[in-house]
């Protein structure tokens, strides 16, 4: 996973072929920080901080000198990660401007001597650790991005490896590309590999060191290293397959025929931008909310509003991609384990791209820079982290009245808020978008490489599709799973699922043309563990229960699905342990601020499984109550020729749309475009 560097701390000893690769990816991507503003003093009190705000690199500094002063790290110790420990959502929510608050910062961290791993909660505020809490036995917290780059050299300078690849005629191992996995855990582990801390390594062979080594796997062995030594284990052999003739370059330089018809797009705003930000807080039409950021989850967005008529109306508390899963569908010993959880496994914000002006977003850009703290405890600035900015949305309303005469027409704008992470092969986009007419849309955009195995001459796969001569691209799905804290016009929430239905020809339907929309409560946990239908166009409405709106029903917004199909594992695949929360499509569950993950806190290794299957056994009360909404959504994954070598977007998401929470459209006092608008006829 050479695009992973880019977060490293440098390229060490890495082979030559990667130093050129890191040195690349560090000049595109790292760029200093603006200087800190932020304070850890015993309790903040800046009116322009909020409880909420990320951990910024004073502070990240400031725990890693606490952990150090208190004797939690040492030679052996590696922070896996730092986050901010989010206040209660009910201090959060009576916070005043300029009042004091404190600040609390949980580590994980993994000592490799002991092989042991602990969660410590730091007080920023009192520069002291709180409390420190070993994990269960056996279970493994997230890869860390130095242990990427560590198994690469310890794979490289393993005798094990170097015979492997001349058995095979590899003759310059510099060119071979290894790629670490995640193990997980299967039940099929060998005994020696019992309580190690693991990660299972794919090869590749450049025929440059700027080739794409995707082009060429080597499908015959996968390397087995154990993370606490940084040693190979073992190589597991399997049938082996020629390598595939072509390259598959996508660089610029191997694209000598760039198309010469397209003219200039300019995107521009003459008067500036219609939103406004200070510190983390975003301000655009009626819309207000913070932005922040984990190293887990990436973005994360907190406190949705809307102003409707001078009314402050609360919609989400909190808004993230908590969880995803990308399960291979090829049943073969050495492809089977191919279950990366991106999230849970790796870590999304430790994976985001520094996003460049003209490049990733258009128009005019707020971005916002947010620390990161590696595994030694050195804070890295991640400059253009996250990308604010308006777009054209095309028609947001329109109507013409023949009889009259009368036309009008408004232009839609959307707010969009968006971060991209590249894990390994894969590129993520993801995009929250605010509407004028109160809609909020979640939309991640899949692009990059596909992962790729061999072929034999005139082989085929019954799990996958050949994109290029002897290449082979499996089938896959990327699955996502959002964390909604929902708050409609207030705390307590309830859930309703609307079905469309056809009422059968009758006495009550003499025509055979009626069909009702028949909407039924959730109330408990297990009631509300349901999965999307297209047949009768299924959503979920989210409603106050307290608070009617003039018609007399509760206000309410609705969950509306886009993309989406159940995961194709069988249910008692080893897998599903761990990615039981794929099961269902729509999970409710009590709020509950420690229940943060689809899968759980710790899905690396796991050997139970964790997460929504396990918390909803208690079938909890969801109704009229604090709940979170989990919704997971699928991309099925069947590739083309055509997404080779680098892979068009693809795109799937969900909406959440107003559903009786305001009078009547939100819209109707969006201005039409200015008479001399160019290109506005």
């Amino acid at each position: 996973m050479a695009s992973m560097l880019s977060r490293l701390r440098g390229p060490g000893t890495l082979p030559a072929c990667w130093q050129r690769d890191y040195a690349s990816l560090n000049s595109l991507m790292i760029q200093p920080a603006a200087p800190s503003t932020k304070t850890s003093a015993a309790s903040v009190s800046d009116s322009s901080l909020h409880p909420l705000d990320p951990l910024d690199a004073a502070e990240l500094e400031e725990a890693v000198r606490v952990l150090a002063n208190e004797k939690h790290l040492g030679d052996n110790v590696r922070i896996v990660s730092i986050n901010l420990i989010e206040p209660p959502k009910t201090l959060v929510e009576k916070h005043q401007p300029g009042s004091p608050f404190e600040r609390k910062a949980l580590a994980v961290l993994l000592d490799r001597g002991k092989r042991a791993s602990y969660e410590a909660v730091v007080d920023l505020s009192k520069r002291s650790v709180a409390s420190v809490t070993p994990l269960p036995s056996g279970v493994q917290p997230s890869i860390m991005l130095d242990e990427f780059s560590e198994v690469e050299q310890a794979v490289h300078r393993s005798p094990l490896f170097q015979a492997a690849l001349e058995k095979r005629g590899v003759s310059n191992a510099d060119l071979v590309m290894v790629e670490p996995w995640s193990a997980g855990l299967y039940g099929s582990e060998l005994p020696e590999d019992q309580g190690l801390r693991r990660m299972r390594a794919l090869c590749f062979v450049r025929s440059e060191p700027k080739d794409n080594g995707y082009a060429r796997p080597i499908d015959s062995m996968v390397i087995v290293v154990d993370l606490y030594k940084m040693d190979v284990v073992r190589i597991e052999e399997y049938p082996s397959a020629p390598l595939p003739p072509e390259p598959g370059n996508w660089a610029r330089e191997y694209i000598p025929n760039l198309r010469k018809d397209l003219k200039p797009v300019e995107i521009v705003q003459p008067e500036g931008p219609s939103f406004s930000v200070e510190g983390n807080q975003v301000e655009w039409q009626k819309w207000k909310f913070r932005v922040g950021f984990t190293s887990r989850e990436g973005l994360v967005l907190h406190t949705i509003s809307y102003n409707d008529d001078g009314v402050e109306r609360p919609i989400l508390y909190r808004a993230s991609i908590c969880e995803m899963v990308v399960p291979y569908g090829d049943p073969g010993e050495q492809y089977y384990r191919k279950n990366a959880f991106d999230i849970g496994e790796y870590g999304l914000g430790m994976l985001a791209n520094s996003l460049a002006l003209g490049c990733d977003c258009l128009g005019v850009i707020h971005y916002f820079d947010f620390p990161l703290v590696d595994s030694h405890g050195k804070v890295t600035p991640l400059k253009n982290a996250v990308c604010l900015h308006e777009e054209d949305f095309g028609i947001l309303w329109k109507h013409t009245d023949w009889r009259t005469g009368q036309s009008e027409v408004r232009r839609s704008r959307r707010l969009s808020v968006s971060f991209i992470a590249t894990v390994g092969n894969y590129e993520y986009g993801f995009y929250w978008y605010f509407y004028q007419d109160g809609s909020i849309q979640c939309e991640i955009k899949l692009t990059g490489i596909m992962n790729t195995t061999a072929l034999a001459p005139g082989e085929t796969s019954a799990h996958g599709m050949q994109v290029a001569p002897q290449l082979n691209a499996p089938f896959h799905q990327h699955i996502f799973a959002a964390r909604l804290v929902p708050s409609v016009d207030g705390p307590n929430n309830s859930v309703y699922e609307v079905n469309s239905l056809g009422v059968p020809t009758g006495a009550s339907n003499p025509h055979g043309n009626a069909f009702v929309a028949e909407e039924t409560p959730l109330a408990t946990e297990t009631e509300a563990q349901r999965r999307v239908n297209t047949a009768t166009a299924r959503f979920w409405r989210v409603v106050n229960p307290s608070k009617k709106n003039r018609l007399g029903r509760p206000v309410g917004y609705r969950l509306v699905p886009g993309e989406n199909c159940p995961p194709l594992v069988q249910p008692d695949a080893a897998v599903m342990r761990r990615a039981g929360f794929t099961s269902n499509h729509l999970w409710v569950t009590p709020y509950n601020p420690k229940e943060r993950f689809a899968a759980g806190d710790y899905p690396n290794q796991h050997p139970t499984g964790d997460g929504l299957p396990v918390w909803t056994k208690a079938n909890r009360r969801v109704d009229n109550t604090e709940i979170t909404l989990w919704y997971v959504f699928a991309h099925n994954h069947v590739p083309r020729p055509e997404d080779w070598p680098v892979m068009p977007v693809a795109m799937l998401g969900f909406q959440f749309r107003p559903d009786g929470f305001f009078q009547r459209s939100p819209a109707m006092d969006v201005p039409p475009p200015p008479a001399k608008a160019a290109c506005c006829h």
